[in-house]
């Protein structure tokens, strides 16, 4: 409590005589007077001395009092102190929780199986403020995705969210998707189409992207991404794709060659050299359809083999 042992020894002597002078103090306990006066000083500092209002004398003021005092002193600042010590703790705890959201902001959540990714994408919807874009290639829209997804779109439409979607031009060979394209522009979300789309992917309020953890088979699960530079890849991709997308409800544009914009994303295919397996999977048609499609252009640019064709499309300037 602030008592030094010698200013203690001191007090414990005036409590006993507290008639002593300063010149009996130093006697009696061995010291000098200038010490004695320094622990006297101390002791009126402490509240332990007081005047006894008799001849400018002074007192003792008995334990009972002044050290109970002093104690009373010690212990609100021993709670000061520790309240002190809560704020601190406080503080540091909701820097550390900031740090962590900041951390799974940034980082990935992986998502494994279908099921895991329907109740995240149930989660996020909403929790959607304002906008929705999404990726959607053929390979992705089977009849139980549709299903699932239709519900949660008609509730982000109905509470005026944003709605843009991208589909694979081939839907239009489905007539379930193609119903199903005509009820979503219906409640006012706005879709479009493209002969390729190179993944499935969902960006919700520009701040959350979920991405397939394998593009080829989305049935593997989902990875959510939170990362300001991955999610702004993502919107640059689907903004790129989008404008020059075909709006639902219009025939695809034939440019001067007669080409629509399905059947030029095959002769580009061919002319890299993609089997036809590999291009029927990348503009979401069947294997008959590609063949179907490329033995007509063999036949319009007089080539012998698919990729004779590619190259003879590129000499004349078709792509």
């Amino acid at each position: 409590m602030g008592i030094s042992q010698f200013t203690e020894t001191v007090y414990r002597a005036m409590l006993t005589d507290h008639t002593w002078t300063v010149q009996h103090l130093a006697e009696r306990l061995g010291a000098s007077e200038r010490q004695i006066r320094q622990a006297l000083d101390q002791l009126a500092d402490l509240s332990l001395l007081a005047e006894d209002g008799i001849g400018g004398g002074v007192r003792v003021v008995q334990p009972t009092v002044g050290l109970n005092a002093l104690l009373a002193k010690a212990e609100s600042e021993m709670l000061d102190r520790q309240r002190q010590l809560v704020e601190t703790r406080d503080a540091i705890a909701a820097i550390a929780l900031e740090q962590e959201r900041q951390t799974q902001r940034e980082s990935a959540l992986r998502l494994e199986g279908v099921e895991a990714v329907r109740a995240r994408i149930e989660e996020l919807t909403r929790g959607t403020r304002a906008e929705c874009v999404s990726l959607n290639p053929r390979s992705a829209q089977t009849p139980d995705a549709k299903a699932a997804s239709g519900r949660l779109n008609e509730q982000m439409l109905n509470r005026g969210i944003q709605l843009r979607c991208i589909y694979q031009e081939s839907y239009r060979n489905d007539p379930a998707l193609v119903t199903y394209a005509r009820w979503l522009t219906g409640l006012g979300g706005r879709l479009r189409t493209a002969s390729t789309i190179p993944l499935l992917a969902v960006v919700y309020d520009r701040e959350v992207a979920l991405l397939p953890l394998d593009p080829a088979n989305s049935r593997l699960g989902a990875v959510e991404v939170r990362s300001p530079g991955v999610v702004a890849a993502v919107l640059a991709l689907f903004e790129h794709l989008w404008a020059g997308a075909v709006p639902f409800g219009e025939s695809a544009p034939v440019d001067a060659n007669g080409l629509d914009p399905q059947t030029r994303q095959l002769l580009e295919l061919l002319a890299v050299g993609q089997t036809d397996d590999m291009a029927s999977r990348k503009l979401g048609v069947s294997l008959r359809t590609v063949r179907r499609m490329a033995a007509d252009l063999m036949d319009r640019l007089d080539a012998r083999s698919r990729f004779q064709a590619g190259l003879e499309a590129g000499r004349r300037g078709w792509i």
